[in-house]
């Protein structure tokens, strides 16, 4: 365990930041330059997006990937092999001359990327006690926020003065010192486990146990749930502030900047909440709480009573919901997993982008001359995971309560 406060303390919880904030720097800073891009290897913005499709496939498809990798050889020696992948497949993304190309390298830089994504939440898991995490995935939280609001302004800044290949060099750099950080910084939380086996059917055995236990189903799937209402808004966000308010691009910058501040300062919030409430009562209130909002944004699109300043009030407040539930629901989720945390925290990444991607193209689909797919969307998410915390909690607790006494002598779960 690391010491609490210490200097070793603050820059390792920077550096698994770094790691965490990989995929979402990935996306928000190209974005900006996609007519650029399709320009430039004279195609459609349409087709460019492709690469956006082929990154959400990679990183979802890649963390069940690194899981059995991290059990296997430790935290660091995967971290390594992924974080070279990104550098070569941003290289390749740079050196694209077509759209082809373009798309198949950010398919293998989301591979290579979301080792950070696993790897940080494990090593969490690892380094931390129990009763910290969710402290620490709040901290996490924080640095990854953070990218949506300087990522898309910088990768624009790079694109207009140097060009979109810029936006890959700088990525590049990026993950440079990400690697620099990696070395000198991170300890190898996991000894490897050469008797961890990688062939199909032992891996497929651990994940199978891992989604059975009821405390990870609730709390992964639920938490995962919840996070889909901010990929639905993410999604729909363009069309309503910029096509029905006629906000320009760079007042929407300073909306989608201000709508972030929102679920930041709300996940630095719960560390002082977890001070007199339990994980769960947190996890309860805000899902309440957002579920009540969304429904409210749903009632004032159908009543025409969705000004600019209403939307912007209510998305806050219901992403500022995410920022209690998102670090709770994965502590508690990985907290009986014990040697287990690689692999569970790959089916976490997993079940987290999946549903997220689904919610996003759920909200493209359902074309309406509203604001109605974007808000029915995120407050479909948030009712969902209302009534999974709701009906699995008690049953989740039961057995956590007990798990966490004998192998943690730390109770993190209350029996309500």
């Amino acid at each position: 365990m690391i010491k609490e406060k210490s200097a070793q303390h603050w820059s390792v919880i920077l550096v698994m930041g770094l790691l965490t904030a990989i995929g979402p720097l990935s996306i928000d800073m190209y974005l900006p330059a996609f007519p650029e891009i399709a320009a430039d290897l004279r195609t459609t913005v349409a087709e460019i997006s492709l690469s956006l499709s082929s990154f959400f496939i990679g990183i979802s498809a890649g963390q069940l990937l690194y899981g059995p990798l991290l059990e296997r050889y430790g935290r660091k020696r995967p971290l390594y092999a992924g974080l070279c992948l990104y550098f070569l497949a941003a290289s390749g993304c740079a050196l694209s001359r077509s759209p082809e190309m373009l798309i198949w390298f950010r398919f293998f830089q989301a591979i290579g990327g979301c080792v950070g994504m696993v790897a940080a939440r494990a090593m969490v898991r690892d380094l931390f006690s129990v009763k910290d995490n969710a402290r620490i995935f709040s901290l996490l939280v924080l640095v990854v926020s953070v990218s949506p609001i300087l990522a898309p302004a910088f990768g624009g800044f790079i694109t207009t003065a140097l060009g979109w290949r810029y936006v890959f060099v700088a990525l590049i750099v990026v993950v440079l010192l990400i690697l620099a950080g990696t070395y000198f910084i991170l300890p190898e939380s996991k000894a490897p486990d050469p008797a961890f086996s990688l062939a199909p059917v032992p891996i497929l055995r651990h994940f199978t146990a891992i989604l059975k236990d009821p405390q990870f189903q609730v709390y992964a799937v639920a938490g995962s749930v919840s996070y889909g209402g901010l990929y639905a808004y993410v999604s729909g966000s363009p069309y309503v502030f910029m096509i029905l308010h006629g906000v320009n691009r760079q007042q929407f910058g300073w909306i989608f900047a201000i709508i972030a501040a929102g679920l930041i300062s709300a996940s630095q919030a719960n560390n002082l909440a977890l001070r007199k409430f339990s994980n769960e009562q947190v996890i309860r209130f805000a899902s309440l709480s957002q579920t009540v909002i969304g429904l409210l944004m749903v009632l004032s699109v159908v009543l025409a009573w969705d000004n600019l300043y209403l939307v912007m009030v209510l998305i806050f407040f219901f992403l500022a919901c995410q920022g209690f539930i998102f670090p709770n629901a994965t502590a508690l989720a990985l907290a009986p997993m014990g040697n287990q945390a690689g692999n569970a925290s790959a089916l976490i990444g997993t079940i987290q982008m999946s549903i997220g991607a689904s919610a996003s193209a759920l909200v493209s689909v359902l074309e309406h001359q509203s604001a109605l797919p974007m808000t029915a969307v995120m407050c479909s998410c948030a009712l969902v995971a209302f009534i999974i915390f709701s009906s699995g909690q008690r049953r989740a607790s039961r057995r956590a309560a007990k798990e966490l006494v004998l192998q943690e002598e730390v109770e993190t779960i209350t029996d309500f």
